[in-house]
């Protein structure tokens, strides 16, 4: 069994419906099981600052999926609500980043995990450092609590705490 984390984020339209049906179809992936989600940060964007702010969140799944085929099922969640890329970093009803996929490195055309960039951003470890405290980097070993602090919290708000996986995909915004 491969532990995922996936990063969800979304700041266009009802932002938390949208992680919630996000996370509903991840769970009702017959190869794909949710564990853990963090709480939803309200958090400020970063790279193309001239939008909205984002509602942000980890998850944990356990799958039997290789990471292409987790990242394909990601891909195809973003399709499925309606995400268009058009500004990098731009608006967008769901993104969905693979930051870790067990404690591996891969490096391809279409993929690279740990995420590149996850280290430097606070929208990604908090939530992350959240439901998981004990992870280090799988390139640095580095804790990633050691990073988040490095990071700081700046633009990262708790926004609501999420008391389980049946309990947010069974409920309603």
């Amino acid at each position: 069994m491969n532990e995922v984390y996936i990063s969800l984020g979304s700041n266009m339209g009802d932002k938390e419906e949208t992680l919630r049906h996000a996370v509903q179809l991840l769970q009702r992936h017959e190869a794909v099981e949710v564990i853990k989600l963090s709480s939803i940060y309200e958090t400020d964007p970063v790279g193309f600052t001239d939008q909205d702010v984002f509602l942000n969140m980890v998850v944990l799944v356990n799958t039997t999926l290789t990471a292409q085929e987790i990242l394909e099922v990601c891909q195809e969640i973003e399709q499925e609500l309606k995400r268009i890329r058009i500004i990098r970093w731009g608006p967008r009803t769901m993104d969905l980043d693979i930051l870790l996929y067990n404690h591996d490195n891969i490096e391809t055309e279409t993929l690279i995990v740990p995420h590149a960039r996850m280290h430097e951003r606070a929208f990604v470890l908090v939530p992350l450092v959240e439901i998981a405290p004990e992870l280090k980097h799988p390139l640095t070993n580095e804790a990633l609590l050691t990073m988040l602090a490095q990071v700081g919290k700046e633009g990262v708000i708790q926004w609501k705490t999420i008391a389980g996986v049946s309990e947010f995909v069974h409920s309603e915004s």
